[in-house]
């Protein structure tokens, strides 16, 4: 029965709905119907009269009203049988848009018990006016349209049923659009806008329209929306969805944001008349509520959960506009699906953890499932992930045990999450995963592992007592007290080493320190054995090698093998006065302890009595004359040699040479004491030795002379009889080859020329043994006899 009428005012209308129910209560027992917004306490209708029985006999009865649920919304008047609201009740609240809007409750009889089924209407009154959800809509109309083209509009929500829903939509007259109003399947009004006729974008570009949205209620209510309708260019094509309709089912758990369905639409434009956007149209507040769609992919989803008790199916509107302004609409059918609402339950009651490495059938966990629902749905299945070494056992029904089933090894995996997943027989089939850490305790079973088999370490000598050499490391696989690694020095299979004197090791970490300072010119490397234990039981070990190289440093001055510094007496090197310039005076031999470029030797003049007359070669120690040797040269020359090192710092010896100059070798040998510094001589002493000195001279001339014409007789008589060489009789000495030692670069020939009353092994004097003579002979000679070989007479 509907209530038409647009001048009727609310309380006749309301007055109409009572008297309705009062109508229907009478023909149709058990049913009851009311108007929404009524007050408390209003009268809905008489259970005595409706059941056909007296007011007293249902006080007799004990009569009740119950319904499911804490809140009541009727209350019975025993004594009179009437049948009144307790609260003003709002039908949007109850039933939202379902229709009819029906409350179930239930008249109780106690004596004799009877329950009587019944039920309360509640009829919507006209309390909403339309409301659109955007008060101002764009919308793209491209300028070739023809007339009568229909473009969608946004629906006005209206939260009133039947009647007092839209039922209308107008739009303020203009020469170019009008509305029509079309009706759902639902039977929900929509708008559409009609282009009555053609529009010209150059003429105008824009329209400005007022939509209205009317309910049928009396007195009716409206909604007003404003279009902005923009005239584009042409746009040749329009959307095209690839279903017209879609249909799709979802469970009713279906959590939020699921994905429902994509929408999909193909536009032939390119570029901005090809992009698509898409919009949810024509859309209730429960639909709105409920799924959402993304403009760009067209994925609907979930905005909230849906529950198949309340709505069974939705019906949404999706269209799709290009960057042009046109449009393509399609319909999305929605099916919620009941489900197997309740998933089984897991109750764990113990866990033994942690459990050790070498266990084998240990129970880990006893637990227990169940199901609340009945039939397959409460039927279980339990199961745990593969690759795992344990397995469940069923032990009484629903309770199962965790057992160890396979080689645990801790150092592989030290814990296990496992995933214990209960799965019920349902349609579909819920399930319920307990997550379990078991953690595996170590036992003693890996030995400590060397990072190298073999460590070489390097110490400086001289090191000071408790000097950290280095380190050995050694890491155990296992855990706790059975990875703690002990290091311990092993004892050296021949005593020869005292290995305990000169290493120790710290147990805890492994660093090896000098007990004592080691001396590289004794010992250049050494080896030991490490141990390393770990705290297990039983203890494990394992070895490794340790090789300690002593690296040199510079603790050795050079030492001067010639000439001897030993003080006991004077060496003097002759020099006759007509020897040229690079003349082998004599040479510096020294030698150092040390070993690498700490031994090599470099040296330099430090001081001379004349310091432009000799020079020394740096590498070989080779002093040589830089400049002839004038008259006015002393006798005695003083030479200090400088032998240094090449060790960081330094080190360095000074040798000290006494050089004689003299006017021919057949002179005695001098061994002049150093003049004091202070001497005062006479002039007469002076004189004397001038005269003894001019004596001299004479004497060593004609001697030199004589002994020069003799060799050179000898010469011719030694090569007429084949001879190359022979030595003067008369001439004491001896001869020696030396050939690539010490510090000499080259070979040489030395003369040695020992005194028949020395036993201090001096050098007496040096000079060559076949003089250069300014003839053919001597230039043959100089042949046989390279000008560098030279004659060394060592005394």
């Amino acid at each position: 029965m509907e209530l038409r009428g647009e001048s009727i005012p609310f309380q006749r209308q309301v007055l109409l709905l009572v008297l309705l129910c009062v109508y229907v209560s009478a023909s149709e027992p058990g049913r009851f119907l009311v108007a929404e917004e009524m007050e408390s306490r209003s009268f809905v209708g008489n259970v005595a009269k409706a059941l056909g029985m007296e007011a007293r006999e249902l006080s007799a009865r004990g009569a009740s009203i119950t319904s499911k649920g804490k809140k009541q919304h009727l209350q019975l008047n025993v004594q009179t049988g009437d049948l009144l609201l307790k609260e003003k009740l709002d039908r949007e609240e109850l039933c939202g848009p379902a229709e009819p809007c029906v409350l179930p409750f239930q008249i109780l009889l106690e004596n004799p018990l009877h329950i009587i089924p019944a039920e309360l209407r509640v009829l919507d009154i006209n309390d909403h006016a339309p409301i659109f959800p955007d008060t101002e809509m764009l919308l793209k109309i491209r300028e070739n349209s023809p007339p009568g083209s229909l473009f969608s509009l946004k629906s006005a929500l209206d939260l009133d049923v039947g009647i007092n829903n839209v039922q209308n939509y107008t739009v303020i007259p203009n020469s170019h659009f009008r509305v029509h109003t079309r009706t759902r399947s639902d039977g929900r009004k929509y708008p559409e806008l009609v282009l009555d006729k053609a529009l010209d974008r150059e003429e105008q570009p824009e329209f400005a329209l007022t939509l209205t949205a009317v309910d049928g209620g009396s007195p009716p209510k409206s909604g007003t929306a404003q279009i902005r309708v923009l005239v584009v260019d042409v746009n040749d094509n329009t959307p095209v969805f690839a279903q017209p309709q879609y249909e799709v089912q979802i469970p009713e758990d279906s959590p939020t944001d699921t994905l429902v369905i994509t929408v999909s639409a193909r536009d032939l434009d390119i570029g901005s008349n090809g992009e698509i956007s898409y919009t949810l149209i024509q859309s209730s507040e429960e639909i709105s509520q409920t799924f959402k769609v993304n403009p760009f992919s067209g994925e609907i989803r979930l905005k909230k959960q849906v529950d198949f008790e309340m709505i069974q199916s939705y019906e949404l509107d999706i269209e799709a506009t290009d960057g042009g302004g046109l449009s393509g609409k399609c319909t999305v059918r929605i099916h919620v699906m009941d489900l197997n609402d309740n998933p089984p339950e897991l109750a764990l009651s113990s866990l033994n953890s942690p459990i050790p490495e070498d266990s084998s059938e240990v129970v880990v966990a006893v637990f227990s499932i169940s199901d609340r629902d009945s039939g397959d749905k409460g039927k279980m299945v339990c199961s745990i992930q593969d690759n795992v070494p344990f397995a469940l056992k069923s032990s009484l029904e629903n309770f199962y045990t965790l057992v160890t089933d396979g080689v645990l090894d801790r150092e592989i995996r030290d814990e296990y999450h496992i995933t214990i997943t209960v799965t019920d027989l349902g349609s579909p089939r819920l399930k319920t995963e307990q997550n379990i850490t078991v953690l595996i305790s170590d036992v003693n079973d890996n030995s400590p592992v060397f990072t190298q088999t073999a460590y070489t370490l390097y110490l400086q000598e001289n090191n000071s007592p408790a000097f950290h050499i280095g380190g050995v490391s050694a890491s155990d696989r296992d855990w706790g007290s059975n990875a703690k690694v002990i290091y311990s020095l092993m004892p050296p299979e021949t005593g020869e080493l005292p290995l305990f004197s000169y290493i120790s090791i710290n147990s805890d970490n492994g660093h090896l320190y000098a007990l004592r300072s080691v001396d590289y010119e004794a010992i250049q490397t050494f080896q030991f054995t490490v141990r390393a234990a770990d705290c297990g039981s039983p203890s494990l070990s394992s070895q490794a090698l340790v090789q300690v190289v002593i690296q040199d440093e510079n603790d050795n001055s050079p030492f001067v093998l010639y000439p001897l510094q030993n003080g006991t007496a004077t060496c003097n090197d002759l020099v006759t006065r007509t020897a040229e310039p690079g003349y082998l005076v004599t040479k510096v031999v020294a030698v150092d302890g040390d070993s690498g470029q700490n031994s090599w030797l470099s040296y330099q003049l430090l001081k001379a009595t004349d310091p432009g007359l000799f020079t020394v070669w740096a590498h070989n120690g080779e002093v040589h004359t830089v400049r002839p040797i004038s008259d006015r040269d002393a006798i005695k020359q003083k030479l200090l040699v400088l032998v240094k090192d090449n060790g960081q710092p330094p080190l360095s010896t000074v040798a000290t040479l006494n050089v004689l100059l003299v006017g021919g070798f057949s002179e005695p040998y001098l061994q002049l004491p150093d003049t004091p510094k202070n001497q005062v001589q006479t002039n007469s002493l002076t004189t004397y030795l001038v005269i003894s000195l001019a004596s001299v001279s004479f004497l060593f001339l004609t001697s030199v002379i004589l002994f020069i014409a003799a060799r050179l007789w000898r010469r011719k008589k030694d090569a007429a009889d084949g001879h190359q060489f022979r030595s003067n009789s008369s001439f004491p000495g001896h001869f020696m080859d030396v050939a690539g030692t010490g510090t000499l670069s080259q070979s040489y020939h030395y003369e040695v020329c020992l005194t028949n009353d020395s036993g201090n092994g001096e050098f007496k004097f040096l000079k060559p043994v076949i003089p250069s003579l300014p003839t053919q002979e001597s230039g043959r000679d100089s042949e046989e006899n390279p000008p560098f070989q030279k004659s060394f007479g060592l005394g």
